[in-house]
């Protein structure tokens, strides 16, 4: 299934799908994206980009623009959250020195990708929101809102949580809330601030915190366990002063970050199945999902991004090699352990009573006694390379 002049239409404009699009540019495609949005435009937020998504963007000739939009982190530091003490600390600058780890807005990485789709020849299509993807014919077809009704040769979903591409792959699923809702905030930062991501652990709730921008701002997410329901999505406002009461019990140093704090987001946080189905192949085209809409994941690994630009690089493998089925055992293997690996994340940043104490205890004295030991726990995620391995390698 070769790419040279194959004509592929990708759904949505965020880091999934503008990065699959300058892929498949890359190796001769023909690549339109379509996007519901009446401007390429992220909300204020921040991620991580671990080694294993850096490798992916490096590959795609993005690396210079990853560097210059990004803060490289020097460590990772879990502390108690009561009173702000160190717990552990995750040297990754001086453990991993030959590794990025890179913090940016989101809305630099959708930039540089934006740069980089249009700068392969990838047309951007603005205001086509996608009411369903039909796969029941010869080919898929793309149904909009306006009416229109467009066949595709290869379609490519990378259209969020809430996928028309996976709905049509796979039938309706639903997902139920974990009793868990996450706020986050920008607040300005110093530049002389440590380049370090902080997660300050509670019963109940944690907060992470890490700089942007050159270190000019300073990115917060806050997680906190509740029963009342919140719904999913980043579009809902909050009152600054809901998150300083949910956290009001944490050390001065949070207290000081919330207490800046003035453009506030809520979001609930829902667990969605990895897809039974990641593509399809029919006979005058195929259609396929990656990121969000293949393995929606809980915030607690900050994988969401590396995942895509993994499922990236490797679908474009794959549909050169004609390896599709290969490429979604692999995929949905290893996104899979990572959903669930953040899932278990989350339970231990929020221990309460001895058992908070004892599992405190046992990272002192682990970062004491073997301090790359913690970190080496996840190196089947950050070692993982998928643009050396074959193409739909898992790991």
């Amino acid at each position: 299934m070769s790419l040279q002049d194959r004509s592929v239409t990708i759904l949505g404009a965020g880091v999934a799908g503008l990065a699959m699009a300058r892929a498949l540019a890359l190796r001769g495609a023909k690549v339109t994206v379509l996007e519901q949005a009446d401007a390429v435009r992220e909300v204020g937020a921040g991620l991580q980009i671990s080694p294993n998504g850096a490798v992916v963007l490096r590959a795609l000739g993005l690396g210079a623009a990853l560097d210059a939009a990004s803060v490289r982190t020097e460590a990772v530091e879990l502390r108690d959250g009561l009173d702000g003490s160190l717990v552990t600390r995750l040297d990754v600058g001086r453990l991993r020195p030959g590794q990025g780890w890179h913090l940016l807005h989101r809305a630099d990485l959708i930039g540089l990708l934006l740069d980089g789709a249009r700068e392969a020849g990838v047309e951007l299509r603005l205001l086509q929101k996608v009411r369903e993807v039909d796969l029941s014919g010869e080919a898929p077809v793309i149904a909009t809102c306006t009416g229109a009704r467009e066949e595709a040769d290869l379609l490519i979903g990378a259209d969020g949580l809430h996928s028309p591409t996976r709905l049509a792959l796979n039938g309706a699923a639903e997902p139920f809330f974990t009793n868990q809702v996450a706020w986050r905030a920008l607040i300005p930062c110093e530049p002389s601030e440590p380049r370090v991501a902080e997660v300050h652990m509670g019963p109940g709730r944690h907060l992470v915190s890490y700089p942007l921008r050159g270190g000019t701002l300073r990115n917060i997410v806050a997680i906190e366990e509740r029963r009342r329901w919140t719904e999913e999505g980043w579009s809902l406002r909050d009152d600054p002063m809901e998150l300083r009461l949910a956290f009001r019990g944490f050390g001065p140093r949070v207290r000081g970050w919330l207490d800046r704090a003035e453009d506030v987001w809520l979001w609930g946080l829902f667990r969605h199945p990895v897809a039974r189905e990641w593509y399809r192949i029919l006979p005058h085209g195929a259609a396929a999902v990656i990121g969000d809409a293949a393995h929606p994941t809980l915030p607690f690994l900050a994988q969401g991004a590396n995942m895509a630009l993994e499922d990236v690089w490797t679908l474009a493998e794959a549909l050169d090699r004609g390896t599709l089925p290969a490429w979604q055992a692999a995929r949905a293997a290893r996104t899979t352990r990572i959903v669930n690996a953040a899932n278990r994340n989350a339970r231990a940043y929020h221990l309460s009573g001895p058992l908070r104490g004892l599992a405190h205890l046992g990272l002192r004295l682990g970062g004491r006694l073997a301090p790359g030991l913690a970190l080496s726990r996840f190196d089947w995620i950050y070692d993982h390379d998928v643009t050396r391995l074959p193409g739909q390698a898992g790991g």
